[in-house]
């Protein structure tokens, strides 16, 4: 088949566009005119000089508004070990299991305690691998070229995760300490391992369509590919464990013994109330209405389960509700994107950390409902708040549990301006009773439903 048959038989061809006037058709005689002007331009050499030699991160660095920021809060949760999610991408699991240690470390006067990830991640993947399999069935009958259909195709399975997903997977399998299931390798580097799930449900998708086209019972199909993903599944990451025994010694070296435990029992003795927090987000779009319940279509990873759903509200709710929260020594789960205008090395967020305007001799300004309409930025990190610095009630800077280790920031916890907070945080999960009235009073309603490629979703 020709390419062009191709293009018409996915039904492109009657969409393609124009042939570009001329005059927008890139000519050999501008480029070596534009050449010649950067050239002559003696800050533009200059900082091509600079650049060729020294990375832009590190060249675009404000030093002036590095040094006015230090690491001292006002209100702060006394810290815990600092968690490393390594080659992964479960930041959402190591924050909602920071979230819950911190409750479990007060409760019980302990001194260093750590949950299992893994354990969170197993059940996550699996059912992640059942949802795929699930979905295709669904959309057995819509073209593989269908925007959602390859979607699904692309990522199959992958490590990413919200609040919801987290809190869904802690009521249903509950929770363990990390030695009952500690971190196997494929679970710090999960590259080899979702790769080779992926092309196993991918295979199983093209079977799975075929039967369904040839009017035969899909069902035998997806059985097997799900069992077939929970073998591959266990060999990466280890079988879960069905109970363990639960003792400790506390700070004041006193010993407990609680006796035999389900994961579910310890979820629900010490991670209970799951269902009392929910998602606040901060989305300036202007055809977004604030104090509005808002779902994303078929974002469940869990077949049964209800997709994520958030309540919008102003930048000073979600403020507001984190403060109050911190200050009763509840760390609050947040969503960001975390790469934008920060220093790596010192774990330091500030809103014009880096002066990139001044290096390239160009405008990048865009506000923040401008870069989520352009897809400029997205929630591409969750973490956790632990403290804030309050000058006359209002934050300042801001204390964050990071799970990227310890050897970057102040032993894992980096620091975040204010102006950054503004910019570039989404969303922060805290109880419903922290809320105003008026977002309370949105939880309450229809949500509107957002499209599965929305930037929330």
């Amino acid at each position: 088949m020709t390419t062009r048959a191709v293009d018409m038989a996915i039904g492109d061809a009657g969409n393609s566009e124009p042939p570009a006037p001329r005059s927008r058709v890139l000519d050999p005689v501008w480029l070596a005119s534009q050449g010649q002007i950067v050239r002559t331009d003696h800050l533009a050499r200059t900082m091509g000089n600079a650049v060729a030699t020294t990375g832009v991160e590190a060249l675009s660095l404000d030093r002036a508004v590095v040094t006015a920021i230090d690491s001292s809060v006002s209100e702060r949760i006394d810290d815990a070990a600092i968690t490393d999610q390594k080659h992964s991408g479960r930041c959402w699991a190591f924050a909602g299991l920071n979230m819950i240690r911190a409750r479990i470390i007060a409760e019980l006067n302990l001194g260093e305690f750590e949950l299992s990830q893994n354990f969170v991640f197993f059940h996550d993947m699996v059912e992640k691998a059942n949802t795929f399999l699930d979905r295709t069935i669904r959309d057995a009958g819509r073209p593989l070229d269908d925007r959602e259909v390859l979607d699904e195709l692309e990522h199959p399975i992958g490590d990413g995760g919200y609040w919801p997903e987290f809190a869904a997977l802690v009521r249903k399998y509950g929770l363990v300490p990390l030695w009952a299931m500690p971190d196997t390798d494929s679970a710090t580097d999960t590259t080899a391992m979702d790769e080779h799930v992926s092309t196993l449900l991918r295979r199983a998708a093209l079977r799975i369509r075929a039967a369904v086209a040839a009017g035969e019972d899909p069902e035998p199909l997806r059985c097997q590919a799900l069992a077939d993903a929970h073998r591959m599944l266990t060999i990466h990451l280890g079988t879960p464990p069905t109970e363990f025994m639960w003792q400790y010694r506390d700070k004041d070296k006193h010993f407990v013994r609680e006796g035999v435990m389900t994961p579910k029992e310890f979820g629900e003795r010490h991670a209970g109330g799951v269902d009392e927090f929910v998602v606040v987000c901060h989305d300036p779009r202007p055809d977004i209405d604030v104090n509005t319940t808002y779902r994303v279509d078929r974002s469940s990873r869990m077949v049964g389960g209800a997709d994520q759903q958030h309540v919008t509200a102003d930048l000073g709710v979600l403020k507001q509700a984190s403060v109050e929260a911190i200050q009763d020594g509840e760390p609050v789960w947040f969503a960001c994107d975390v790469a934008k205008q920060r220093d790596k090395v010192a774990g330091l967020w500030h809103a014009h950390l880096h002066d990139y305007e001044d290096v390239y001799g160009v405008r990048l300004d865009l506000p923040k409902a401008d870069r989520l309409i352009l897809r400029e930025t997205t929630l591409s990190h969750a973490m956790c708040f632990t403290g804030v610095d309050l000058v006359d009630g209002r934050p300042r800077r801001w204390r964050v549990q990071n799970s990227w280790g310890d050897k970057m920031g102040e032993k894992g916890y980096w620091t975040m301006d204010d102006s950054w907070f503004d910019e570039y945080v989404f969303q922060v999960v805290v109880r419903a009773s922290r809320l105003p009235g008026a977002v309370r009073a949105g939880l309450d309603g229809e949500p509107r439903v957002l499209p599965s490629w929305d930037p929330m979703a």
